[in-house]
């Protein structure tokens, strides 16, 4: 105990993944023989496409073994502005693109390029869990404007004004979103856009991860396409979910020079480049039409519209329907109060802890992704384990 008192200050201010603390009881109890379903994760269970494996083996044959520039090889980097204009729209140059470990990564190049103490971020909820730790580390103050499953879990051009101060610096948001599915149109983007337009000096970074991952008849729009406020946007994607590459590493930003310059700084002094080989893939990954990567989509469609099937089935649960990524995140407010098996369930926290002693079936409290009465639950598994999951799931709580 006396040594948490010689940490930093910064590091005392931020907590652990939730996802990865819950993906790690999992895995616990699976090395103790209990046959654990973990619905923790967002991890795709696809082996990436085999044009990918077959670029990263070439790439080991031909000696990409050595450190790369450190935003990334400059073919990648024009790759991935093609990229950015077949699928988005937007037009990047290679000295507004940083290849880095992840997208993670690439985020926390910006915040650190950008925030100072006390800075306000903007960040509607419920929110990836690791937005809130970073702006936290950056010792900025986190500004949260709540959303409701009536709106589709999706902010009002209103609220965002009304959040905004003299010290506002950033907004930061993802769409599709992760916890909850859904995803901004075109529409919606503009109206935002609009009231960015009036405040030039702040910073927009849409995270856009789950761009492919879009069902029926929603599609992917990236706010950086409103002229006005295109130098106000910086871009985050990567491979980890549309090319089922989270091991890999490999995220990336479109951003005003300025910026993409900090990051390359910045990362230069933390990790120097992102993996050579992973790199080199990327480069065939990107380069394929989106078409290449449609049957994961379709899959991952599928397993939604069988969780929304088996999830009905369940009393207690209220739920809004996903239109992207892969997860969904009911409200389960209803068992708050009650007890179940003789434990009270107080919370989101508890709820979760409870599904997974009575069910071992692993989920995400909604408390780490800023709101208590919603849980969140991964469908990237097969259907044979979402089917097993949710049966015992309503055996135990109907």
């Amino acid at each position: 105990m006396k040594n948490k008192f010689r940490l930093s200050h910064r590091l005392q201010n931020i907590s652990y993944s939730q996802t990865i603390a819950m993906s790690a009881k999992a895995r616990e109890l699976k090395n103790k023989g209990y046959d654990v379903i973990n619905l923790s994760l967002g991890e795709p269970d696809f082996t990436p496409p085999n044009f990918v494996l077959s670029a990263a083996k070439k790439a080991i044959d031909e000696g990409y073994h050595y450190y790369t520039p450190v935003s990334g090889y400059f073919d990648l980097k024009k790759i991935i502005c093609e990229k950015f204009y077949r699928d988005n729209r937007l037009k990047y140059t290679p000295s507004q693109i940083v290849v880095s470990t992840g997208a993670k990564q690439a985020i926390m190049n910006v915040l650190l390029s950008l925030l100072n103490k006390d800075d306000e971020v903007i960040i509607p909820a419920p929110y990836w869990v690791s937005y809130l730790q970073m702006v936290k580390f950056c010792e900025s103050s986190p500004v949260i404007i709540p959303t409701m499953m009536k709106d589709n879990f999706k902010i009002h051009p209103e609220q965002l004004e009304k959040a905004i101060t003299s010290k506002t610096k950033l907004f930061l948001f993802n769409t599709p979103c992760n916890p909850t599915g859904s995803v901004y149109s075109y529409e919606e983007l503009k109206d935002l856009a609009e009231v960015f337009k009036k405040h030039p000096k702040i910073m927009i970074l849409s995270d856009e991860i789950y761009e492919h991952i879009c069902y029926s008849y929603k599609k992917h729009t990236s706010i950086a396409i409103f002229p006005d406020i295109y130098h106000q946007v910086i871009t985050v994607n990567g491979l980890s979910k549309a090319f089922s590459m989270t091991g890999w590493r490999i995220g990336y930003i479109g951003a005003p020079e300025w910026i993409a310059q900090s990051c390359d700084k910045i990362q230069g002094q933390m990790t120097s480049c992102a993996n050579s080989i992973a790199q080199r893939a990327a480069i065939t990954a990107l380069s394929a039409h989106s078409n290449k990567i449609e049957y994961m989509v379709k899959e991952f469609e599928k397993r939604r519209n069988l969780v929304l099937d088996m999830i009905k089935e369940i009393d207690g649960f209220q739920f809004y329907k996903p239109n992207g990524a892969f997860y969904i995140f009911p409200k389960i407010s209803y068992f708050f109060g009650k007890k179940l098996y003789g434990k009270m369930i107080k919370n989101s926290d508890v709820f979760s802890e409870f599904l997974l002693e009575k069910t071992q079936v692993a989920t995400v409290s909604g408390s780490a992704f800023g709101d208590n009465e919603c849980l969140r639950i991964s469908y990237a598994s097969s259907e044979d384990k979402i089917i097993e999951a949710f049966t015992r799931i309503k055996k135990v709580l109907n």
